[in-house]
């Protein structure tokens, strides 16, 4: 469900099982003509840090009892993995230099300056209202959205289970020895999951055949720890897919054999749209009721 003139596309099943919601905050692909005509860079090189498809790849989840949220924003425009305040002072005027975390001085704040291997995205800086609009624009409403579905979850079912979905690179990898990972998990070290749910997670993966790392070498961004309280039963996992496994990275397109990789995926997605606070499925106690 997209409300008129919203970014924010929020998916609800006919009956919520479990507390469970699956998001996408990177697969946004629509690009305002205002922002296309501004940049120094072409549409293709624009969606390298667009998380493709992802969102086609976790609508399913509607169907088993789980919640559904993306965007229709890129993020090269506004990035919804990152604080508003992290914002990167050789991209937006008038800001203060303040100490600034690796992401932002990267050039990845909520405004990005590059997207993927440094390509500059904009021709020239833009002043602190620019930076503020888009932000008020497109950043806020997700995160009340978000807020708002976390607290619900917390109240009707004790618990809520954000499984935050994004894609990585292939070649994000190649640093890496021994055998790559198909999928990288990232709780930040067990701050925004507890072990039991990561360790679901992981399992149902793996029972599709895709090997699993954790918390390297992304370990979780923004939304595990502005949101992850394991203490509290609110659980925040970030999930990394290669990109390589379901779409050709050069052309931005879907691999022949998506569907197959999405119905692999929707099994993963099924187990979990159910899962319990203590890392089990809650067919039976759902069914029971």
């Amino acid at each position: 469900m997209k409300a008129a003139n919203s970014p924010v596309v929020l998916t609800r099943p006919v009956h919520w099982t479990s507390g469970v919601i699956f998001a996408s905050p990177h697969s946004g692909r629509h690009y305002p003509d205002w922002f296309t005509e501004n940049s120094s860079l072409p549409l293709e090189l624009l969606r390298s840090s667009e998380d493709a498809f992802v969102d086609r790849l976790i609508e399913c989840a509607t169907r088993h009892g789980a919640v559904t949220l993306s965007t229709t924003i890129p993020r090269c425009v506004v990035d919804l993995n990152r604080g508003a305040d992290e914002i990167d002072p050789l991209i937006v005027r008038g800001v203060p230099r303040h100490p600034l975390n690796q992401r932002t001085l990267a050039g990845l704040g909520v405004i990005p300056r590059v997207v993927a291997h440094g390509r500059q995205i904009h021709r020239e800086s833009m002043d602190r209202a620019e930076a503020e609009r888009r932000i008020n624009a497109y950043w806020r409403p997700y995160h009340q959205t978000l807020n708002a579905l976390i607290s619900e979850a917390r109240t009707r079912f004790g618990q809520a289970v954000l499984i935050d979905m994004h894609s990585m690179p292939h070649d994000a990898l190649t640093h890496l020895g021994g055998a790559r990972p198909d999928m990288v998990l990232g709780n930040r070290h067990g701050l925004s999951a507890a072990a039991r749910i990561s360790d679901a997670v992981a399992d149902a993966l793996q029972s599709e055949g895709w090997r699993v790392r954790r918390n390297s070498p992304f370990s979780g961004a923004y939304i595990c720890s502005a949101y992850g309280r394991p203490s509290q039963n609110i659980h925040v996992l970030q999930v990394e897919i290669d990109r390589s496994l379901y779409m050709d990275e050069t052309r931005i397109a879907p691999l022949p054999d998506f569907d197959r990789f999405a119905d692999k995926l929707g099994r993963v997605i099924k187990r979990l749209a159910t899962l319990d606070s203590d890392g089990s499925a809650g067919c039976n106690r759902i069914a029971a009721e």
